[in-house]
């Protein structure tokens, strides 16, 4: 455990508790797997409304009358959304808390989606989609930063990864849900369901989501906010007068004073931050590449609407796997462990190509894709979040994921290329499959650069830099 330091105002001698080190030696309470629970169905939501747009795409191109080329812009509007709304909300983030933009980002998407399930024209549906695309970008990486700032350091990344996997889930809810509801309601009812549902959530995350602590520290707030906080988790911290925290990430020191993009483009982060946004953006131009357009390719390749739909939804359902990865990226080297899953993710995709003839095969090997890509891809998040200090943190990750985001929006650009340029279903996923393999050479160059493991609180190192919350108002 850290040496203990005199707190800011008190007087000589006295102690002061990390606030890392009290999450480190107090079990996972359930006031923090109320956090997972809130965090994790924040995501889940994300998933579903993300990947709603693909999954009533053929009920659009039928009752609209309007050709796949013509889809396009639809699909992509809410990736450009969600790119504007992590790059603005990961800075708003680490100046005005988590807690506050996580209400209003779930907020606006639910607001936006209800919206568009009264849409009645293209252009109206593109617009709303943009705006719900805002509120899930910035909802998402804030998610991720609240849930790894409450982790302990052996726990953060299986925990986080566990908490993402609400995302493939809810993307794989989505696609299980349109087959039923659609031919019953509609395609306006997955759009209402995936719209109503958040504006509870924010309702509920605006009494019971705490701020995170160690921003609260970062922040310089009076102590006794952040031992409301603590206590409970553990009733010791009433005892507690005055809190701080150390920064290990390497660069820390430097980036004390910095916030924000001053920290993450700071010398000592720039390389690994570059590959970071490399892997994701090339993730992304996988997952909705085949997201948004594998119900069309399997309707196209002979398979009925409703077994395409349901094929297509297997493929973010294998994100689950996430959990189990997790688990060997707090025993080993996660760059290597994540750069691993990529490169077998690249197979997997290909192979996909090969299978359209048997429904049974194929099916199999799109379970499995996913299983793997999702994976690496939800991997990502806890793999920046422990990369950068708390005062980078939430810019750190939503810029990874807003960057990332124009990766979707080239992967929904390049099926429709492909396809109008007439290239054949192998051929479509197998130069899907590529982006797999600049993925894994990404994190391989960031391992390179950034040899050891990401910060790990204080289980690693000396402190960079420290922060201390105290008594005084």
């Amino acid at each position: 455990m850290h040496q203990q330091t005199p707190a800011q105002g008190r007087g000589p001698g006295t102690p002061a508790v990390d606030v890392q080190d009290f999450l480190n030696q107090h079990r996972f309470s359930p006031f923090q797997w109320g956090i997972f629970a809130l965090c994790f169905l924040i995501v889940l939501l994300d998933g579903f409304d993300t990947a709603a747009i693909g999954f009533i795409a053929p009920s659009l191109l039928k009752e609209w009358g309007l050709s796949k080329a013509a889809l396009a812009p639809v699909l992509s509007a809410a990736l450009f959304g969600l790119a504007a709304g992590g790059l603005t909300a990961g800075p708003c983030a680490d100046r005005f808390g988590r807690k506050t933009v996580l209400v209003v980002a779930v907020a606006l998407f639910g607001a936006a989606c209800t919206w568009s399930a009264f849409s009645d024209s293209l252009t109206e549906l593109t617009i709303l989609r943009f705006v719900t695309g805002l509120g899930l970008g910035a909802a998402m990486p804030n998610a991720v930063t609240l849930m790894s700032e409450y982790c302990p350091d052996g726990r953060r990344a299986t925990l986080t990864n566990a908490m993402f996997c609400g995302f493939p889930l809810g993307a794989a809810l989505g696609g299980f849900l349109a087959a039923w509801m659609i031919p019953q309601w509609g395609w306006r009812s997955v759009l209402l369901l995936g719209g109503l549902v958040p504006l509870v959530l924010a309702v509920v995350m605006l009494m019971r989501l705490p701020e995170s602590v160690r921003w609260l520290v970062a922040r310089k707030v009076p102590a006794a906010r952040i031992r409301a906080a603590l206590q409970r988790i553990s009733p010791s911290a009433r005892e507690v007068q005055a809190f701080t925290m150390a920064e290990k990430a390497a660069g820390a020191g430097a980036a004390v004073k910095r916030t924000g993009l001053r920290v993450i483009l700071s010398r000592p982060f720039i390389v690994g931050t570059v590959m970071i946004w490399l892997a994701y953006f090339m993730g992304l131009v996988i997952f909705y590449s085949l997201i948004n357009w594998m119900p069309i390719l399997f309707k196209e390749a002979g398979l009925d609407a409703r077994t395409a739909t349901l094929a297509a939804s297997l493929f973010p359902l294998g994100g689950v796997g996430a959990v189990f990865l997790g688990v060997l990226m707090d025993r080993f080297n996660p760059n290597r462990v994540i750069a691993l899953c990529f490169s077998l993710s690249a197979v997997s995709i290909y192979a996909i190509g090969l299978s359209a003839g048997n429904v049974a095969l194929l099916m199999t090997v799109v379970f499995v894709a996913g299983t793997l890509m999702n994976t690496a891809q939800s991997s990502l998040p806890a793999l920046a979040a422990s990369f950068y200090p708390t005062q980078g943190r939430a810019t750190g990750v939503a810029w990874m994921m807003g960057v990332g985001r124009f990766g979707g929006v080239a992967g929904s650009f390049l099926v429709a290329e492909l396809a109008r340029r007439q290239v054949g279903f192998q051929g479509i996923f197998a130069v899907v499959a590529v982006a797999g393999v600049f993925a894994t050479l990404a994190l391989l160059v960031k391992h390179w650069a950034h040899p050891d493991r990401p910060q790990q609180g204080s289980q690693e190192g000396e402190p960079a830099g420290r922060h201390s919350a105290s008594l005084g108002h």
